[in-house]
């Protein structure tokens, strides 16, 4: 069948969703909603056309191709609602991507990632990974100033934790044998790094009594980022910061296990709907609307595939 796409008339098979049709012809076309790999249903309205005909803009992961279809792309109407749907995404997403101590370390140290490595005992791949950025033998830690410690999120909670003292602790530890570890960080400038906001008071008790491991660290960077789609969507529409805030009322680094090494975060979930779909008697939705959020029932977790993380569009569902 032949449809009309940015005034260009083109043949389409008409068996898939608009989106893979036109993801086949080079249009990059973003969405968090769908996968092609997995029931969906559409919801974020990332992937938007508009049709030419009625004005109207529709999910093209879940329209198909109709004979004579005229539809837009890329126009900047197109583009800007796009970018509309994403930061209204974002303004309910309460997630640090990059960890504040990572982001002014002057030795480009991947503090956050050190830091757990430490409290999970990986002294190992600690070592490792702070030897990869700079000379342990020679810490540039021992006469630095520590902007880590003064942009450290514990400190508003109670005291910051004491980064410099456990770089050192790392750098002299016995390694007992080498480890191939990269740095998880990505602090480019043009990279979109979203911001959880400040804790309430009952989130800093609760942050006190949760995260009381040797480092007293809250390990505030996204363990998913180095994948997360509304991560990628918000780096390519140009988006410095969320337009409308963070308004979440989730609470901030609950972390619920599920099953095995499967964690859900639910102040990171954008509500897509995919763990719901692909989980039968497991993820669900609770309340309508605006109070929708995506739950997991006790009884149900032994339900849910540790894989379905595979298809989260955040780091809401992640693996450790």
């Amino acid at each position: 069948m032949n449809i009309t796409i940015n005034n260009k008339t083109v043949e389409v098979s008409g068996q898939k969703p608009l989106i893979e049709e036109l993801r086949q012809m080079g249009y990059d076309i973003p969405s968090l909603c769908y996968d092609a790999n997995a029931n969906h249903q559409a919801s974020c309205m990332v992937c938007m056309v508009r049709n030419v005909v009625n004005g109207q803009m529709i999910p093209s992961c879940s329209t198909f191709p109709t004979e004579g279809m005229q539809i837009e792309v890329d126009s900047e109407e197109v583009l800007s609602m796009r970018r509309m749907s994403i930061e209204l995404l974002l303004s309910d997403h309460r997630a640090d991507c990059e960890a504040p101590c990572t982001i002014v370390c002057p030795s480009k140290i991947d503090v956050a990632q050190v830091l757990l490595y430490y409290d999970r005992g990986q002294i190992d791949e600690a070592h490792s990974l702070l030897s990869s950025a700079v000379d342990a033998k020679n810490l540039p830690c021992k006469d630095c100033k520590g902007p880590c410690e003064k942009a450290c999120r514990r400190g508003t909670v109670d005291r910051c934790v004491s980064i410099r003292e456990i770089m050192e602790e790392v750098a002299d530890a016995e390694v007992a044998r080498p480890v191939s570890c990269h740095s998880s960080a990505n602090l480019s400038k043009e990279v979109f790094s979203s911001k959880l906001g400040r804790y309430t008071a009952a989130e800093k008790e609760w942050l006190k009594e949760v995260y009381s491991q040797h480092s007293k660290c809250l390990h505030c960077a996204c363990e998913g980022r180095d994948k997360c789609k509304l991560r990628e969507c918000s780096t390519k529409a140009k988006i410095k910061a969320p337009r409308y805030g963070v308004s979440s009322n989730q609470i901030v680094k609950e972390q619920i296990h599920v099953k095995g090494s499967l964690y859900f975060e639910p102040a990171k979930c954008i509500r897509c709907g995919l763990c719901v779909y692909n989980s039968e008697d497991g993820f669900t939705f609770k309340h309508r609307g605006f109070d929708m959020q995506v739950m997991i029932p006790e009884e149900s977790k032994e339900n849910v595939d540790e894989k379905i993380a595979d298809i989260c569009p955040t780091g809401a569902l992640f693996t450790v």
